[in-house]
């Protein structure tokens, strides 16, 4: 069995490939159970979450990833995912290889991020707004740019230094921000990865034609964006698979238990965007959602591209 580090994960997952191979899965699809997130109480801070993700293609490979998400870590200095991958012989159950998460987990979230925008984002589009200061929130850059040509990218975090400090990575067109409802009300679109329960984003502010992508909530209690904004993308809102947001997000599920979108309102998951068989952008006013809570597919595709990356 092979071990590979992040620094491998990084090397083996350009941006272009990994956004073509995971449209790719998407169209013909792969077996995925829904995962099942546990609670974990942390004595004195906010509770962590443990979760097992599996994947496969039969007759092929299996991947499965088990995170451990915890909140508490920002005040320690260390990242809030910590996450293990290991890929396995679909037929005999033999394990292939063991990677480090991390990256992994970055670098495909931001990559289905990227994959959404590139159908839904107008193509016109020339301001990014990300929300977020995190691993997440740094790859989702590189990502969006594989896909369009953005003329100014502004980020947003809480903390201003944690903000400046992810911009400091990039060139000058990437700048950090303070003021969170000024810079939403200016971009064409928009991209959160935070882990909170109150909505940072405003609907109200939303220019048209801005798409809006919700990474960070992986639970009904989390949501980045209030109901206004779910309300204006009614007809428009994509989610990467039904029954993650359905059972998962509360960006999601919330607008629809008060009543602010109905499940017509979603018009298909990433799957059917990707076989063209969903079109959430009726017009370049039209405003469009893309709610993503991860899924196992996106592992499977991306440790099954660093496994071959070496053999």
């Amino acid at each position: 069995m092979k071990v590979y580090s992040d620094a491998d994960v990084r090397a083996a997952l350009s941006w272009p490939e990994l956004i073509s191979e995971l449209s790719n899965a998407f169209k013909t699809g792969v077996s995925q159970p829904l995962r099942k997130a546990h609670t974990v109480p942390v004595p004195g801070e906010p509770d962590a979450s443990f979760l097992a993700m599996p994947a496969w293609e039969e007759g092929g490979k299996l991947a499965v990833k088990i995170l451990f998400i915890a909140p508490g870590n920002a005040n320690r200095g260390l990242p809030a995912v910590n996450a293990s991958v290991m890929v396995f012989d679909a037929t005999t159950g033999q394990a292939e290889a063991a990677m480090e998460g991390a990256e992994l987990t970055a670098r495909r979230t931001a990559a289905t991020s990227a994959l959404a925008a590139d159908r839904m984002a107008r193509k016109d589009a020339q301001s990014l707004l990300i929300v977020g200061a995190g691993t997440i929130a740094a790859n989702l850059i590189p990502a969006h740019r594989a896909v369009r040509d953005y003329d100014s990218i502004r980020i947003w975090a809480r903390r201003p230094e944690q903000a400046r400090a992810v911009a400091d990575q990039f060139d000058d067109s990437v700048q950090a921000v303070t003021d969170l409802d000024a810079a939403v009300a200016k971009a064409d679109v928009i991209a959160t990865a935070t882990i909170t329960n109150d909505p940072l984003v405003k609907g109200s502010l939303l220019k048209e034609g801005a798409h809006l992508d919700l990474v960070g909530g992986f639970t009904t209690d989390m949501r980045e964006a209030d109901s206004i904004a779910l309300k204006r993308a009614a007809g428009g809102i994509i989610v990467d698979t039904y029954d993650g947001a359905m059972a998962e997000a509360g960006d999601i599920t919330q607008p629809l238990a008060e009543g602010a979108i109905a499940r017509d309102d979603i018009v298909g998951d990433l799957a059917e965007l990707c076989r063209g068989k969903a079109q959430p952008r009726q017009s370049d006013t039209q405003i469009t959602v893309f709610k993503s809570v991860g899924a196992a597919i996106e592992d499977f595709v991306a440790a099954r591209m660093v496994a071959a990356s070496q053999t």
